[in-house]
């Protein structure tokens, strides 16, 4: 039986690259899941990768169509931002395991649609001021930084990832990378494998 291993954290916690360090690990075989947004792509993405870059009438036609699992709104500086996950039929649990990027709220929703036995949390943890300092890295390098939808995130993020919000969702394993996104990669292979 397949499992889907969802990871989760605050903005600039890693989420992102050690998802990347996992998928091209040769002792575990996982499969990603690709979430869809709303939002504009940022210069270094590539649509399918990190996300499924779709326009607000995409999102609705697949609402109709009954394939979205969980939908988040976003009223962020620029407008309001879409992120979901779809049906799209590219998940086979009876075949294989599967890795996919979430939050709290999604992967609850994720959880209650596969079953809790199929769907198992991954929370990436990093020291408030280490975060901040990544976020603004990155949103320097972008061609056009959006510094106050980053300043949003990072308040937002403290809701969202409260402990009470962690406990509520039961999510147990919690993964520190502070310093070396390599070794909490090695880590969560271990997890993953049930070692």
């Amino acid at each position: 039986m397949g499992r889907i291993f969802c990871i989760m954290g605050k903005s600039s916690s890693g989420k992102d690259t050690i998802f990347k360090i996992l998928l091209q690990r040769k002792d575990i075989n996982v499969k990603r899941i690709v979430s869809y947004t709303t939002r504009p792509q940022r210069s270094h993405e590539k649509p399918g990768d990190e996300y499924n870059f779709v326009t607000i009438e995409e999102k609705d036609r697949l609402l109709a169509e009954g394939k979205v699992i969980e939908l988040r709104k976003y009223d962020t500086v620029h407008g309001p931002w879409f992120y979901f996950t779809v049906d799209d039929e590219s998940v086979d649990l009876s075949q294989d395991d599967y890795l996919m990027i979430g939050t709290v709220e999604s992967f609850v929703k994720i959880r209650d649609y596969y079953g809790a036995d199929k769907v198992l949390p991954i929370y990436i943890e990093v020291d408030d001021g280490i975060r901040l300092s990544r976020a603004l890295e990155r949103e320097r390098s972008q061609e056009h930084p959006k510094y106050e939808e980053m300043c949003r995130r990072f308040l937002a993020d403290q809701q969202d990832f409260s402990e009470e919000n962690l406990k509520k969702a039961n999510i147990t394993n919690v993964f520190n990378n502070n310093e070396d996104s390599a070794i909490t990669s090695d880590n969560i292979a271990a997890f993953i494998n049930g070692k």
